[in-house]
């Protein structure tokens, strides 16, 4: 489904970014693997995937609350003078805290790295796309920043803005042929979605309409779907993943 498409993953060596990158190999896509710190186990993991596809995947290293480290990991991929057909804005944090419990330097932290950051790299690849006349973008964003509920101030307000920006930022592309969406995963399976207590996530469980949370690959394969050619008249998306949650 996406055999010979070069895509960027950010946040790539864990959780659901793990799982895009497996899934897009497996697709027939070379990718970029971007992550926050360079380590044997996920280098050994890629080098692992990319024989056993038959692509290739390149680690690249920066921190996203960095914008100078962002800006020299993006500029390395651009030098290579590769087509870039699809980028995945992955990589996010989770924070939970009441209004007054939230201190404004861990909302500054959360904005840093799940809004700031992937709107910097959209600003600096779609830049690429324009000149390929072509391209997808697919922010992971969260039915966090769709519903709202108490005690998650900075993290459903940082996606909330993602969300909007997806929807503004398709707008502005589409005359270049890019397409702009967003996955909005439910509660999911990784380590990041189960930074809730137990009743948290067996309340949330309870109103979701397949009674339970989400594999990390089932929010990959929406993620390549989109990226693929199979949607290729779907932007301005938000498509939520979340098994039914009411």
């Amino acid at each position: 489904m996406l055999k010979g498409k070069n895509i960027i993953v950010t946040g790539s060596n864990r959780g659901i970014g793990k799982e895009i990158v497996s899934k897009c190999a497996s697709c027939g896509a070379n990718i970029w693997a971007c992550a926050r710190t360079e380590s044997d186990e996920f280098e050994q993991y890629i080098s692992k995937l990319s024989d056993e596809n038959k692509v290739w995947i390149k680690p690249v290293y920066f921190d996203l609350g960095k914008e100078e480290e962002i800006k020299a990991g993006v500029k390395s991929i651009i030098s290579e003078k590769k087509k870039i057909d699809v980028l995945v804005n992955n990589a996010g944090i989770a924070y939970g805290g009441l209004m007054q419990m939230t201190p404004m330097d861990k909302l500054r932290e959360v904005f840093d790295i799940n809004y700031f950051a992937p709107i910097l790299i959209m600003q600096l690849i779609s830049r690429v796309m324009q000149r390929q006349k072509e391209g997808s973008i697919i922010n992971i964003a969260s039915v966090g920043g769709i519903e709202t509920n108490p005690g998650y101030l900075a993290y459903g307000s940082s996606k909330a803005s993602l969300i909007w920006a997806t929807k503004s930022v398709a707008k502005e592309l589409g005359v270049y042929n890019i397409r702009v969406n967003a996955v909005a995963p439910g509660l999911t399976d990784t380590a990041m979605g189960n930074y809730k207590s137990d009743e948290e996530l067996q309340k949330t469980i309870e109103r979701t309409g397949l009674k339970r949370m989400a594999e990390p690959i089932e929010i990959a394969n929406a993620v390549a779907f989109l990226a693929s050619d199979e949607a290729s008249f779907i932007t301005g998306e938000i498509l939520k993943v979340d098994g039914g949650r009411a």
